[in-house]
């Protein structure tokens, strides 16, 4: 079975990750950051080795993002940055290929473990299941 494994974090996050501190979201030093590449690394590395990992990135910060919408007329209406500093958003993601779910678990467990500054905002690992033919969809109305 595929998953969509997520991570959140939210503009303020970013921000601190460049060294610039809000409320909640505490500066990272350079060490934070490499601590945090590492830990990182080394799950990805994991991943590839035991053949679990189809796809994973990082995403840019939520101020880059873009919603479109269609207008009345048809045409796209577009809306840069719509986040507020407080919303978290999706921050990076893995396409997995796990054999329970169990076991996709227990990597979202390994990567809620990454390492950040104290008192850094503390967001869950989400799971949820890639659809492979749509049958799922026809199991959860009824």
């Amino acid at each position: 079975m595929k998953y969509l494994v997520m991570v959140h974090g939210s503009q303020a996050d970013y921000e601190a990750m460049a060294g610039k501190p809000s409320a909640g979201s505490p500066a990272w030093t350079e060490q934070d950051m490499q601590a945090m590449f590492a830990f990182m690394e080394g799950v990805n590395n994991d991943l590839v080795a035991s053949g679990e990992m189809v796809d994973g990135n990082g995403l840019a910060t939520p101020a880059s993002t873009r919603a479109v919408l269609p207008g009345a007329d048809g045409r796209p209406v577009v809306t840069e940055g719509p986040y507020g500093d407080a919303q978290k958003q999706i921050a990076g993601y893995w396409v997995l290929d796990c054999a329970s779910p169990e076991r996709v678990t227990e990597i979202a467990a390994r990567i809620g473990l990454c390492p950040q500054p104290e008192g850094a905002p503390v967001y869950p690992v989400v799971v949820r299941p890639i659809m492979d033919d749509g049958s799922e969809l026809a199991e959860a109305t009824t």
